[in-house]
């Protein structure tokens, strides 16, 4: 039996995640994480290892599961979960060290969250021990994408960089009130504290509570906090991308339903447009839409987009279920084309465009563009999404130009 999950681990990925041991009969034994899911559990069933503990855990050892994750912060974070509800016989916690980091919360009006080493406990909340300082910081800072909170030993004069980046609501500005803060906190606590279930329950609860009381743009904000959290536990970024993109752009609710639009053509001939959709980040392949430019005959690809938006966005059939955003392989010129033709439909979408040479965007009304860090998960997304549009409409162009050539 053992040689028969040895086999399986050989194809384990070479990535972050979790992995689930079981016995015989399906009852979890242990939680772990790992950076290299194949190298970490293949270590356990090594033929020189010695430590009489491991050797006991993998006889007993009959099937392993295991969920990728992007990172090994969200390993770190989906782990806690899994450990606090399955109870795993044998996970043994860190041991109550001062060598061990936590992450710590003070004693305050505004409550101050920040990783430590305390020597003692004092009136420090603690949360913890963890394996690492940096993994430590790379959880909090996808926590706090959620669940915004204040770092700072002592407040500033005016609101600081994380204000503004919505990483802080500004307690020092008076922006939100004790009770307030201490309700956000609340989440943050119930993710440190592994309990995924009750913290879905209660916001799902509360967005049930506020749509009943037609409070609709709290029940909007709430439904955009469940499919965070949700994401930190999948194993995959895409909602955190999301949640990059909506701060970046300035968008009121998520960007769950984005579709992107590309024109291909060869001097005016065969040109094409297409319409791919995303749903939660992730590609509806079974909404891409393709078009065969009609009203434009020469090379203009501010036109075409123009008659490619207007022909989508008319359309009475399953597709006209708005997006929350649409995205334009182009620069200012085509995102006004394409805001010229929703504007003509009376259709409030916002828009941005990527332009190809410095990958700068170009938002609808904008005289310049926004230039953002390459490194940064909302200009990925749009890349993977604009990349994809031009995929599906260099594609459609390729098969009308074989066509035409077939047909001579």
């Amino acid at each position: 039996m053992v040689e028969n999950v040895k086999e399986k681990i050989r194809n384990f990925p070479d990535s972050p995640g979790v992995y689930i041991m079981k016995s015989a009969g399906g009852r979890i034994l242990y939680v772990g994480k790992a950076v290299s899911l194949r190298k970490r559990v293949a270590n356990y069933f090594r033929d020189n290892v010695t430590d009489i503990k491991t050797n006991i855990l993998t006889e007993k050892v009959r099937e392993i599961d295991f969920t990728p994750c992007d990172t090994e912060a969200q390993a770190l974070i989906l782990e806690a979960s899994l450990i606090k509800e399955k109870k795993p016989k044998y996970n043994i916690a860190l041991r109550d060290d001062k060598s061990y980091p936590y992450v710590a919360v003070t004693n305050e009006s505004f409550p101050r969250v920040f990783p430590a080493r305390p020597k003692k406990k004092g009136n420090l909340l603690l949360f913890g021990p963890y394996p690492n300082v940096r993994l430590i910081k790379e959880a909090l800072k996808l926590i706090r994408k959620i669940f915004p909170y204040r770092s700072c030993r002592f407040f500033p004069k005016t609101p600081c960089l994380y204000y503004h980046l919505n990483l802080c609501p500004a307690p020092c500005a008076g922006k939100i009130s004790s009770r307030e803060y201490k309700n956000i906190l609340t989440g943050l606590y119930k993710i440190l504290s592994g309990d995924k279930k009750v913290l879905i329950k209660t916001l799902e609860k509360k967005m049930l509570g506020a749509s009943r009381s037609r409070h609709f743009e709290e029940a909007a904000y709430l439904r955009d906090k469940i499919i965070a959290v949700k994401s930190l536990y999948s194993g995959k970024s895409s909602i955190h991308e999301i949640i990059y993109l909506k701060d970046v752009l300035g968008l009121e609710y998520l960007p769950l339903e984005i579709e992107a639009i590309d024109i291909s053509n060869t001097s005016g001939r065969e040109a094409t447009g297409s319409v791919v959709v995303f749903t939660d980040g992730i590609p509806d392949k079974s909404s891409y839409r393709r078009f065969r430019i009609r009203g434009v005959y020469h090379p203009d690809d501010c036109k075409m987009i123009e008659e490619v938006v207007a022909r989508r966005f008319r359309s009475k059939d399953k597709y006209t279920k708005l997006p929350q955003l649409v995205i334009i392989d182009g620069g200012r010129a085509q995102v006004n084309a394409a805001s010229k033709a929703l504007k003509s439909l009376h259709i409030d979408i916002a828009v941005v465009g990527i332009a190809k040479r410095n990958e700068e965007l170009w938002l609808k009304g904008r005289n310049k563009p926004l230039i953002i860090p390459k490194d940064n998960p909302a200009l990925h997304l749009i890349q993977r999404i604009r990349d994809e549009a031009h995929r599906f409409a260099h594609k459609y162009h390729l098969l009308l130009r074989k066509k035409r050539m077939l047909s001579k």
